[in-house]
């Protein structure tokens, strides 16, 4: 069975991002706590947000054994503009925007419904718009950095068979909203660009999360480095595009997927 996490993230700050204040949107979720872990790991103030009242519990008790505190949590609809507004008022300043909250569905193509193509377009697309917006408006002359969390799935088509039974079939409308994410990383470089912002996209291929064995079986046989990403792997990513040694970088996406996409 696939480890779920990677070596733990170092303390020695090496990206550069102390004191830095980071807003990431999705922060209850499998990949956004570990990123919400990553940058308070390096020094980061970071504020989380999500639908739910309160820091999920799991969260909440990994930031206290690891003695993280430097943190602030947000309740915030990532498809209301009056939520995102009110929420980065209270954050004020902001130095990086990781736009992670996403959704999908995953019941067959031929019984999609329009509730569920509003659903995922309203999160993937609206939420990013809105949270981009916000948080440019927030990001002072020094600039700033927006990551968007886009998906293998925005660069290549779903594979079915590698799905089985499992049940979790991969929607047309989310892998045509991560599209969209990515040529929305586009326009916002080169409208942003002369604020000094950097917007660039990081792609993650499947991400281990105790799926069933014939799934990562069928996964991992499409993926050169033999295994499914973690997301300590996504997380460095993050860390290094939201960095001064990435700089000069914007307006690109990083696909993360150990080479699953290579394979198609």
């Amino acid at each position: 069975m696939q480890e779920t996490r990677a070596k733990k993230p170092s303390n020695s700050n090496s990206y550069g991002l102390k004191s830095l204040s980071v807003l990431i949107t999705g922060g209850n979720g499998q990949l956004g706590s570990a990123l919400t872990e990553h940058f308070l790991m390096h020094g980061a103030h970071v504020h989380i947000s999500d639908l739910q009242p309160s820091i999920s519990k799991k969260l909440a008790a990994r930031l206290k054994k690891l003695k993280l505190a430097d943190w602030k949590y947000y309740t915030m609809d990532v498809t209301d503009e009056a939520s995102v507004s009110g929420v980065t008022d209270k954050i004020g300043s902001l130095d990086v925007l990781v736009n992670n909250a996403g959704t999908s569905v995953f019941t067959p193509f031929e019984s999609r419904t329009p509730e569920e193509i509003d659903l995922v377009m309203d999160v993937n697309i609206k939420g990013t718009i809105l949270c981009s917006k916000a948080a440019a408006g927030k990001m002072g002359k020094s600039g700033g950095v927006i990551i968007n969390i886009g998906s293998i799935y925005g660069v290549v088509p779903a594979d079915k068979k590698i799905y089985g039974d499992s049940g979790r079939n991969n929607s047309e409308v989310y892998g045509a909203t991560k599209a969209g994410v990515i040529h929305m990383t586009k326009y916002l470089a080169a409208h942003l660009g002369d604020k000094n912002i950097r917007v660039n996209a990081v792609s993650p291929g499947g991400i281990f999360d105790n799926q069933k064995q014939i799934f990562v079986d069928n996964y991992t046989r499409k993926t050169p480095l033999g295994r499914m990403a973690s997301e300590d792997d996504i997380a460095e990513a993050v860390l290094f595009l939201s960095s001064e040694g990435a700089r000069y970088i914007t307006g690109q996406n990083i696909t993360v997927d150990g080479g699953f996409s290579l394979n198609q």
